[in-house]
């Protein structure tokens, strides 16, 4: 596996966002083998990301036959408000992928797989990936911005939901918490969403999910929903491989994983 680090920033887009691809090369006997790309969106509350859980995280979809790509997203620390800059340094990541179809053996498919602040950022890209905003925001067409499904794991959906916890914390995040409140903007356009959260995250209250599956409900979009007793936020792949909490080795919770690659590939 060839693993590199690409800068997203460009004449046009001034960023500190890279995409980290983890690219396997199909096997001799199968030059015509295409591997469905995956681009991850890791938690860390908008300031950091946890390499060690993302990197597993992308072995154990790597691992089941996926090209996986770990997006590192502009932080507070490098601008305030934040926002829009994480949903332009997504477009650009969908971009570059998608430009690089048939060089890293790709199939037509691209999903995205967000996690805590970056299902946040990953669930407001399913709402404008369609809109004349974001378009206009970053020089891309919607064709092209256009994910195939996404993954929510307990993702921040709304600003107003229990966490960030702080008006001070929102302002650093943007000066327009309603743009930026996901649940408040799925549309007809949202794409097949899979959420799972834990009932008794007390980081990220479960109410976020609850919010956004709702949402998608209400536009009929398709979506599965996977609601855990119990769990600690920040779980990722949910094995003793990624547990920064004495709790967070769950082998009910990580049977996530598995849910979501069937739900990814065959509906």
């Amino acid at each position: 596996m060839q693993i590199t680090t690409i800068p997203l920033a460009d004449a046009d887009h001034a960023t500190n966002a890279t995409l980290t691809a983890h690219l396997q090369e199909p096997t001799p006997n199968s030059p015509w083998q295409a591997f469905p790309p995956l681009i991850i969106v890791p938690g860390g509350s908008m300031t950091h990301i946890p390499p060690e859980e993302s990197e597993k995280t992308a072995i154990a979809f790597a691992a089941k036959g996926y090209q996986v790509f770990i997006l590192r997203y502009s932080f507070l620390a490098d601008q305030q408000p934040l926002y829009p800059q994480p949903l332009i340094d997504l477009s650009l990541a969908v971009q570059l992928v998608k430009q690089h179809r048939e060089a890293w053996h790709l199939s037509d498919e691209l999903f995205i797989l967000g996690f805590s602040a970056g299902g946040h950022i990953t669930a407001l890209y399913n709402d404008y990936w369609s809109t004349p905003w974001l378009s206009n925001l970053t020089g891309i067409a919607n064709q092209v911005l256009k994910p195939t499904k996404i993954v929510l794991g307990y993702p921040v959906i709304d600003l107003d939901a229990g966490f960030p916890v702080d008006e001070q914390t929102i302002a650093q995040w943007t000066d327009n918490p309603a743009k930026f409140s996901a649940s408040r903007h799925v549309n007809r356009h949202n794409v097949p969403t899979f959420i799972w959260h834990t009932m008794d995250d007390q980081f990220v209250p479960v109410q976020h999910s609850l919010n956004y599956s709702l949402a998608l409900k209400n536009q009929d979009i398709s979506q599965e929903i996977h609601l855990f007793t119990h769990g600690p936020h920040g779980m990722d792949i949910a094995n003793e491989l990624v547990a920064h909490h004495p709790d967070g080795a769950q082998p009910h919770v990580a049977h996530w994983v598995e849910l979501a690659n069937e739900w990814l590939l065959q509906y």
